[in-house]
């Protein structure tokens, strides 16, 4: 199953969600989703962008893949970079909260909804160890 995700950042923080829903509810997101099938990944990742936090997006580069367990199957997360371009920050769709997290303050591992994202935000946090 194919999903898109950006790590949206912005002033040195990342944008994550609090998720309403089973897998992993009350735990902290990347934003994104599933890719519908006759869609390309980086429509899906401006789609779902939108649907959760009321934000456009440019992606400004693919960080990597991930093989993620998600409800009984497995995703294939395809994450980019993103900065946020316009729109009312709001929290939409699966989540109930959007917060910024700066380097020092990302939530523990245990609050996060999936094991990659403990990956993905240290490859974060290194890359921006300057700012």
């Amino acid at each position: 199953m194919p999903g898109a995700q950006a790590v949206v950042e912005r002033d040195g923080r990342v944008l994550l969600g609090r998720r309403r829903s089973e897998p992993s509810a009350g735990l902290w997101d990347l934003p994104g989703g599933f890719v519908d099938e006759h869609e390309h990944p980086l429509e899906a990742l401006d789609r779902e962008l939108r649907e959760e936090t009321g934000l456009a997006i440019e992606p400004t580069e693919f960080l990597g893949i991930w093989m993620q367990p998600y409800d009984g199957r497995n995703v294939l997360c395809l994450t980019w970079l993103a900065h946020p371009l316009q729109g009312v920050e709001r929290a939409g769709d699966d989540l109930t909260e959007l917060r910024w997290f700066g380097r020092q303050d990302l939530p523990a591992p245990d609050e996060l909804a999936f094991e990659t994202f403990v990956e993905i935000l240290s490859l974060w946090r290194a890359r921006n160890e300057d700012a």
